[in-house]
């Protein structure tokens, strides 16, 4: 299942909902009647404005976030393993969090990436470092 339908009034700020095609956390909603939805996409954080019935259903997908050891990189893309040994390999993000996982692989920290996938799209969105 990649996502559920939901009453447009149920939905909450800092949830997820589907607009305009893509998958959105809420940032902000307003009204009663009509609802303006505004959210930002998980994966580009582009900003995504949706008016609807407050009695329409809309689309709340499943999101899932999981924490992966950085195996290994090679050229643009991470070799990653989790707790349950599942292993993918995923392309780096071509921004700040992708440059800064790199660096601290290369400086030799141990560096742990943080997968989201929702609506059959996984990828890299934030990352930590194992003290």
């Amino acid at each position: 299942m990649t996502s559920v339908p939901k009453q447009a009034s149920a939905f909450r700020k800092d949830g997820h909902i589907i607009l305009k095609d893509h998958v959105c956390k809420i940032v902000k909603m307003h009204g009663h009647a009509k609802i303006n939805f505004t959210g930002l996409d998980i994966f580009s954080n582009n900003k995504y404005e949706e008016l609807q019935s407050a009695t329409h259903s809309m689309q709340e997908p499943e999101v899932k976030r999981d924490d992966y050891d950085v195996i290994d990189i090679v050229d643009e893309f991470a070799s990653l393993t989790n707790i349950e040994g599942d292993s993918l390999e995923l392309r780096i993000p071509k921004n700040e969090i992708g440059e800064n996982l790199k660096k601290g692989f290369e400086e030799g920290k141990i560096m742990i990436a943080i997968v989201t996938s929702a609506m059959g799209e996984t990828r890299i969105t934030q990352f930590k470092e194992e003290k």
